[in-house]
């Protein structure tokens, strides 16, 4: 029988400080077949001395490239491989992620992208909270990305279907999940936890959430035709509070957000829903 071979790519660029616990974790995946490559932007930071520590047991290559979806892109087309994943430079794989998935690919042909349970984690890798993963449905994909991408993998033949990562935006897991799902892809859950994303101060989606969201606003209704109200309630709340406005001035922060909320439906989908001025009045009525 076949044995399934899984190739990971780590995006890379100035994450030193954590890159070794990355790295770490995917060595210490054991009874799969395994091609992992880093692929590093130039890092100015201590990233090439730590990397120099591993000699040949990891594919280490650091050549410009246009952010971190390029550099995914140019690791999955070096690798011969059948399920594709990537592990962020500050993230984690747990004992044992890769057996368990690629015994659930083997036992389920029919699947495309498996999926598990995640942890959010600090620096020092103590657990925040769980990450939020559903089981799968359409429907709720696209008003929450409930995936979570270390968690996440995929045939190498999905791909050749879908084509690759998107290099235009950032959110490109989110933006994957849904395109794969438009595009007919299955998708199935795992009750196993597989890994962990690292929130710190650095990582994008804490240091950029605002742009976060406005990429997210664009994307979804580039591929949905309109922009779910949940998202840009999620939008508005992210600008209320780089506005300066807190929580605790609840009249305030209701008028704000349902107003940036209908200003934003109005820019990104020509009208307002009547759920979302409803949703607004029960924020109001307090």
């Amino acid at each position: 029988m076949h044995t399934l071979t899984f190739g990971i790519v780590t995006p890379s660029f100035n994450q030193g400080r954590f890159i070794s616990k990355a790295v770490n974790s995917v060595l210490a995946q054991t009874g799969v077949s395994l091609q992992y490559i880093v692929m590093d932007g130039q890092s100015r930071d201590e990233t090439h001395q730590v990397m120099s520590t591993y000699g040949d047991a990891v594919t280490f290559v650091s050549e410009p490239d246009t952010g971190p979806a390029n550099a995914i892109n140019k690791g999955f087309a070096r690798l011969d491989v059948d399920i594709y994943g990537w592990l962020n430079a500050d993230d984690i794989y747990y004992p044992d992620a890769l057996t368990t998935v690629a015994a659930f690919f083997e036992a389920h042909s029919e699947v495309d992208v498996v999926y598990g349970g995640s942890n959010h984690i600090d620096e020092d890798d103590a657990i925040i909270e769980a990450y939020p993963v559903e089981d799968f449905s359409f429907d709720v994909l696209t008003e929450r990305c409930f995936i979570s991408q270390p968690a996440a993998f995929f045939r190498a033949s999905t791909v050749k279907r879908f084509g690759p990562l998107n290099e235009t935006v950032r959110g490109m897991d989110y933006e994957y999940w849904l395109r794969l799902a438009l595009g007919g892809a299955t998708f199935a859950r795992i009750p196993q936890t597989l890994a962990a994303t690292r929130l710190h101060d650095e990582a994008f989606t804490v240091k950029h959430r605002l742009a976060v969201h406005e990429e997210i606003n664009h994307f979804t209704k580039k591929l949905l035709g309109k922009t779910p109200d949940r998202w840009l309630f999620n939008y508005a709340h992210a600008k209320v509070e780089a506005m300066g406005i807190t929580r605790d001035r609840h009249k305030v922060f209701a008028a704000a957000v349902g107003t940036i909320s209908v200003w934003t439906a109005l820019r990104m989908n020509g009208r307002v829903t009547k759920a979302m001025l409803q949703t607004i009045r029960n924020w109001l009525a307090g």
